[in-house]
């Protein structure tokens, strides 16, 4: 892959352990915690309760209503969640001003203005990225699939790990949700990674 699929490299993982916490409904979590660096998703449900509390990474989508609603929210910094954090993640890259009309869908500017005065990394991944995981679902879905963040962040990962880096633990990842992504496909991906030793998918419980 060209280094241009590799958007993480910068933050440094190499050999470290890492746990990608999901937002599945009842995920418990704690276990992520011990990892050298948690990736957590979003408005991370339950972060500090039964889900964990450490958080090194948090990859907040930048298109659509939600970061709409984050950036008109005037206590986003303040939640404990991007507080705690030490880096964070955008997953879709910037689109050109011209691209972004007549209603915005990419918030990218606005929400690096927003963290800037917090002083931490921001990683936007690339247009790169979104080819290749638009390749390997493709292979599994039918038409153009449109990959999830959490997706495109673990596939982010595992492409820039050096080989012999233990194996990502991935909890909470319930592949449901908004019906635009190919859960199947993505289910069927991470079923592979984890067969090859790449990650180690833990369930989410099912008592909710």
């Amino acid at each position: 892959m060209p280094d241009a699929v590799d958007p993480l490299r910068a933050a440094c993982f190499d050999l470290a352990s890492i746990s990608l916490v999901g937002n599945a409904p009842g995920t418990e979590a704690a276990a992520a915690d011990a990892a050298e660096n948690v990736v957590r998703f979003n408005n991370a449900p339950n972060f500090g309760g039964r889900a964990g509390s450490r958080v090194t990474h948090l990859a907040l989508v930048n298109r659509g209503g939600q970061m709409r609603e984050w950036l008109a929210d005037p206590d986003f910094l303040d939640r404990p969640v991007v507080r705690q954090a030490q880096a964070f993640v955008l997953p879709f890259p910037m689109l050109p001003e011209a691209q972004n009309v007549p209603e915005p869908i990419c918030f990218t500017r606005e929400v690096l203005a927003l963290l800037r005065p917090l002083g931490k990394p921001v990683h936007v991944l690339p247009e790169a990225l979104h080819g290749e995981a638009r390749r390997v679902l493709g292979a599994r879905t039918e038409g153009r699939p449109n990959p999830s963040t959490g997706f495109l962040v673990a596939l982010a990962l595992l492409l820039g790990r050096p080989a012999g880096s233990p194996a990502i633990e991935a909890y909470g990842f319930g592949f449901a949700g908004w019906s635009g992504h190919p859960w199947a496909a993505e289910r069927a991906w991470f079923a592979a990674a984890n067969a090859a030793g790449r990650l180690r998918l833990h369930p989410p419980p099912t008592d909710g």
